[in-house]
């Protein structure tokens, strides 16, 4: 897709940050993968919550907190038809891709693994992908197996089929990498987890920016994705899971609207999804997602993929121009990322000079560290795309690392 084709002037104004400067210089704004900006539609959603519907959910009697609960349970059913899920009833708010995790590894973990099973992940996954499983593996004796991937950042599926067994429970994968931009094959990978029994965990923290989703069709048993990095607010996430496997699950924590009813005795659990939504919700929070979805389908999910597929040929064919710079992860299916190491800088010292052109990139291992390990570097320079990107934002990336490496190398 042309540029022509796409209303980039009308979407890039939607967003207030990026009509600033930074150091004296229109900012480029290149850190989507750590958290994207907010458009005017999710910021006016959230202060119109505060300004006039402002109230507890669920409990209210008044009409206040009943045209609250409306917002809320709205933006349920908007990140249902989002994920394309059978019903609102799959979809958990949590405070993000995190959150989501850690309540599948220690309730689902728990209720279901013993020790000598097994937990597949891969070398790409981010720590938070990592982490919540070392947990259980300490914990509970389980096995955690690592599929490799080769030095085009890829996944091999025959390894993965000579991988899994009948000890393997769980299969848990990124369906986009934050550190490689690599997109993996995940429909594949389920009926491959599926043919031995095991379920299946994906993130989809960075895949939701930018590209359509279905989980029905993917068939996965759990998806996880994060609000902030899709042009939603901080601190909210959904954790969609199938619903039996929620009915079957043991609530992740316990305390008010959680409870059907309560005892000394006993206690009687909600019933799904609020279950596993203790305490008062980021209601704010839910609110803001819904728009930031609306926000997306209004430009077309397609429609911005293959814009930012475009925008990812151009970037990728301007940076490997720069002699010594090194692409860190070239699958042939990527998303907006692309991280690159240049001979004889640093990375953090690379960014911290394209800062002083008003670009902001993210220098670091991006919670990534068996990336970089397995590609032998430090850290990388981590460029990711958003759909208020463009050529011209390319084309200053490129001047800015031409500069620095004047003066580092």
């Amino acid at each position: 897709m042309s540029q022509s084709e796409f209303d980039f002037a009308a979407v890039r104004a939607q967003f207030p940050i990026l009509q600033q400067s930074e150091n004296g210089q229109p900012l480029v704004y290149l850190d989507n993968g750590a958290t994207s900006q907010k458009p005017l539609q999710v910021i006016e959603a959230i202060d119109r919550y505060y300004r006039e519907q402002n109230a507890n959910v669920h409990r209210g009697v008044y009409g206040l907190s009943e045209r609250a609960t409306e917002l809320y349970e709205g933006a349920r059913e908007i990140s249902r038809q989002f994920l394309n899920a059978h019903s609102t009833k799959e979809i958990v708010f949590v405070r993000g891709t995190t959150e989501a995790i850690n309540l599948v590894a220690h309730s689902w973990g728990r209720a279901n693994l013993k020790a000598g099973d097994e937990v597949i992940v891969t070398e790409m996954e981010h720590h938070s992908n990592i982490v919540p499983w070392q947990l259980l593996r300490d914990q509970l004796g389980i096995r955690l197996t690592v599929l490799r991937i080769n030095n085009a950042g890829e996944i091999c599926l025959n390894a993965l089929k000579g991988l899994v067994s009948d000890k393997t429970k769980l299969l848990a994968v990124t369906h986009m990498s934050n550190a490689l931009g690599s997109i993996n094959p995940v429909k594949e990978m389920v009926e491959i987890a599926h043919s031995v029994g095991a379920k299946v965990l994906i993130d989809g923290a960075q895949a939701t920016p930018h590209m359509q989703v279905d989980v029905r069709d993917i068939d996965c048993d759990f998806y996880a994705l994060s609000g902030h990095k899709m042009y939603g607010p901080t601190g909210i996430g959904v954790l969609y899971a199938k619903a039996a496997l929620l009915e079957a699950m043991p609530p992740y924590q316990g305390g008010g609207d959680m409870i059907y009813s309560v005892t000394f005795e006993k206690t009687e659990y909600n019933v799904l999804p609020y279950k596993f939504e203790a305490g008062t919700p980021n209601i704010a929070g839910a609110i803001g997602l819904g728009a930031a979805m609306q926000f997306m389908q209004s430009i077309g999910l397609e429609r911005i993929a293959a814009y930012e597929a475009d925008l990812l040929d151009y970037a990728t064919e301007r940076l490997q121009e720069i002699e010594g710079l090194r692409i860190i992860g070239t699958a042939e299916h990527k998303g907006g990322v692309v991280s690159f190491v240049l001979d004889g800088a640093h990375p953090h010292d690379l960014a911290t000079l394209m800062d002083q052109d008003g670009i902001a990139v993210r220098a670091s291992h991006h919670c990534a560290m068996p990336v970089m390990q397995h590609f032998n570097v430090p850290a990388t320079v981590r460029a990711s795309l958003g759909v208020y990107n463009n050529r011209e934002d390319i084309d200053r990336l490129v001047a800015a690392i031409e500069e620095a490496k004047e003066m580092l190398v």
